[in-house]
């Protein structure tokens, strides 16, 4: 069970690492130009492109990272108490990007179209199950 669950998890942030890499690139996929992955992305009206390239790929770093400390939260001999507080933290992050999206202050700061939309029905959720995810792959390694 606990291996599914790191799957689960990995799955959607490697699809992030992969899709900030290829923009940190200058590529557009899966969207069609760079316009469209700025609006998709950053929620500001005053951008006219995508966020600069190297902020792209430490994000890209950091989703694949986080996607293999969810797979190696599914080992029970891998990393001891650090992995645990590391995936905690992971944890306590996405819960706090996907409750932040919700509220007033992050609708204000981000109100563009298409992002305000994908944010509330996909981005935020997104953020909300993988934070609750990575917690309970550590309850469960404590267990």
């Amino acid at each position: 069970m606990i291996m599914g669950i790191a799957a689960l998890l990995f799955i959607p942030l490697l699809a992030a690492a992969i899709a900030c890499a290829l923009w940190s690139v200058g590529r557009s996929w899966p969207l069609r130009d760079k316009a469209i992955v700025a609006q998709a992305i950053t929620g500001r009206p005053d951008r006219t492109g995508p966020p600069s390239r190297w902020l792209l790929a430490l994000l890209a770093l950091f989703f694949i990272g986080a996607g293999i400390v969810a797979l190696s939260l599914a080992d029970p001999a891998a990393g001891g108490i650090g992995l645990n507080i590391l995936g905690a933290l992971l944890g306590l992050l996405f819960l706090a990007r996907g409750a932040a999206g919700y509220s007033a202050g992050w609708r204000a700061t981000f109100p563009a179209e298409p992002f305000a939309t994908i944010d509330r029905k996909t981005y935020s959720p997104a953020a909300l199950i993988l934070g609750a995810g990575f917690l309970l792959l550590v309850v469960l390694r404590l267990l």
